[in-house]
């Protein structure tokens, strides 16, 4: 049975995206059935696979306002295993046009639900805001993974992304729940990193995964050759690093 799963964090920079797409990459890689959907307006996730200049391509914004099917809007294949969904601007405007709507938020739970099953995993990529978007997002998810960057405020914004995931589990996904606070761009030379994964460690009450994406050139060198990691430089700390928490999330499936 398939899982979805939303990325999210309510402030950019976090390495929402990178782990969206190296996650989804690496999982591909390991044989696992995989459906990407890039649901931010910046259309990040599209651009960084390469997909963003796809014209006739129909986006994630045409399906949840019923001008597409799904089959119409999926790319089979950018990566081995992996399908995608791109995004585009149009996106932005989904907040007005679906105000006074009776299934406002279960736009993307609609259109996804009939799929679910044909992949193992669908990872939505949130826009870094908590509104209409994201809330769909997590309406239609099963759990969430929050990347959070190693620094002196992160604490500070997990907070406010738990608030809203426990806030729709209680109106509209009682069955939601965090996959996992993911900690991103460590830096092994600094004493911050270190004092920060222990802040959080202490102070929340949640699933921390193992893995640590480390700051590494090579990650930050990717989504300009429009591939993931695993590709780009198969050998490089952020692919093993990514490849580790794909391994650690089919792990927590199994217990």
């Amino acid at each position: 049975m398939g899982r979805i799963i939303s990325i999210t964090n309510q402030k950019g920079g976090v390495g929402k995206t990178t782990t969206a797409i190296n996650l989804s990459s690496c999982l591909a890689e390991a044989s696992q059935k995989v459906l990407l959907i890039d649901f931010d307006p910046q259309g990040n996730t599209s651009s960084g696979l390469n997909r963003d200049n796809e014209e006739e391509t129909k986006t994630i914004y045409d399906l949840i306002c019923d001008n597409a099917t799904i089959e119409e809007c999926i790319i089979k294949d950018v990566v081995e295993g992996l399908d995608l969904i791109i995004s585009d601007m149009n996106l932005a405007g989904a907040e007005v046009e679906f105000q006074g709507l009776d299934d406002m938020e279960t736009r993307l739970k609609n259109v996804l639900d009939p799929i679910k099953n044909d992949y193992d995993y669908i990872f939505i990529d949130c826009p870094p805001s908590l509104n209409v978007i994201t809330i769909n997002a997590l309406t239609a998810s099963d759990c969430v993974i929050i990347p959070i960057q190693c620094e002196y405020y992160a604490l500070e914004g997990l907070n406010q992304v738990l608030k809203t995931i426990y806030l729709v589990k209680r109106k509209l996904n009682p069955e939601l729940y965090v996959e996992g606070v993911l900690f991103t761009m460590y830096d092994q030379r600094t004493n911050l990193s270190a004092q920060v994964v222990e802040t959080v460690k202490e102070n929340l009450d949640e699933n921390i995964y193992e893995t640590v994406i480390p700051r590494n050139i090579r990650l930050a060198e990717a989504p300009s050759h429009g591939e993931p990691i695993n590709i780009y430089d198969s050998n490089s700390r952020g692919a093993e690093s990514y490849r580790m928490l794909a391994a650690e999330i089919m792990d927590n499936e199994k217990r």
